[in-house]
């Protein structure tokens, strides 16, 4: 090899070395520290546009002048627990808080129970009419609120059910049942049938299909419907307001009312019995939010 040759070969190593490297090519599914970085900004930013209702709320509630939602600013100097201490000792706060969850559980259990069943009924079995049926469960929730008060008032004063937890209860059943059996039926046909079959072949009969091989499958459907039952129950106001005549038999929603006259509202006091409100809630939805999501997406499509 001459010495040419080898200044050359020297050469074009030299040269090559001093080219810039081509960028790292972006696998699919990754994505750039920019993009990264927007999107936790975005996130960022709709968590704290989120929470600031909720601590907006809070921090009224240590006011403790009637007027302070007025001026802000001056909560700061003065922050007190006071409205909480008032609520809680002045007010009938447990017993409304005894109704709340009497109805709301009651509601609850009674809701997904019969929603659980009727949805599965409806998805396995082809008794005639069963989509007439379903069809008649939507068409319910049609009729506003209005509407349907006087007729049900004349059916509860008859049974007697006036100023009581069954009454309420069944009310309200009334509202969650279509609904949460419309999702559980959409639920139930996400679960293979061949399961009911081995249920059967294994001498189960059908509720015990149902309730052994069926309602474990089932968790996030029904995590979802009692989620829904329980919050309908709780913020309800309407009929709570015209049929719960003792104001030791108010709910929360009601109870909440009482801070509102014709001539004052005692908003520190609404802000703090606000946030004692939103306690059983949030205590609610951390025991279920586990199956939220799961519940919430299934049933869309079948398969």
């Amino acid at each position: 090899m001459s010495t040419t040759t080898v200044e050359t070969s020297a050469a074009v190593n030299k040269e090559d070395s001093m080219a810039p490297s081509p960028h790292k090519a972006t696998k699919r599914g990754e994505s750039t520290a920019a993009v990264r970085l927007a999107s936790h900004g975005i996130l960022i930013a709709a968590s704290l546009i989120a929470l600031f209702p909720v601590a907006w709320l809070v921090f009224l509630s240590l006011g403790p002048d009637k007027d302070d939602y007025l001026h802000p600013g001056r909560i700061w100097g003065k922050m007190t627990f006071d409205n909480y201490t008032f609520v809680l000792q002045e007010t009938k706060f447990f017993d409304w808080l005894q109704t709340t969850m009497i109805v709301t559980l009651g509601t609850t259990l009674i809701g997904v129970v019969i929603s659980a069943t009727t949805g599965y009924a409806v998805s396995r079995m082809r008794f005639p009419g069963y989509r007439k049926f379903m069809w008649v469960l939507l068409v319910t929730q049609m009729f506003p609120v209005a509407v349907l008060m006087v007729p049900m008032y004349q059916i509860l004063s008859e049974l007697q059910l006036i100023d009581s937890y069954l009454g309420l209860i069944l009310v309200y059943c009334t509202t969650t049942v279509p609904y949460c059996a419309w999702l559980m039926k959409g639920y139930f046909d996400t679960i293979p049938f061949e399961i009911d079959e081995a249920g059967r072949v294994d001498g189960l009969t059908p509720f015990g299909t149902f309730a052994r091989l069926i309602l474990p499958l089932a968790k996030p459907g029904l995590a979802v419907a009692a989620f829904y039952s329980f919050l309908t129950a709780f913020g309800e106001v309407a009929f709570a307001a015209t049929f719960m005549l003792s104001d030791t038999k108010y709910t929360f929603a009601v109870g909440l009312q009482t801070f509102v006259s014709e001539h004052d509202a005692q908003r520190n006091l609404m802000a703090a019995t606000a946030v004692l409100i939103a306690i059983p809630v949030s205590a609610f939805f951390y025991f279920v939010q586990k199956n939220l999501v799961t519940g919430l997406t299934a049933g869309g499509t079948k398969g």
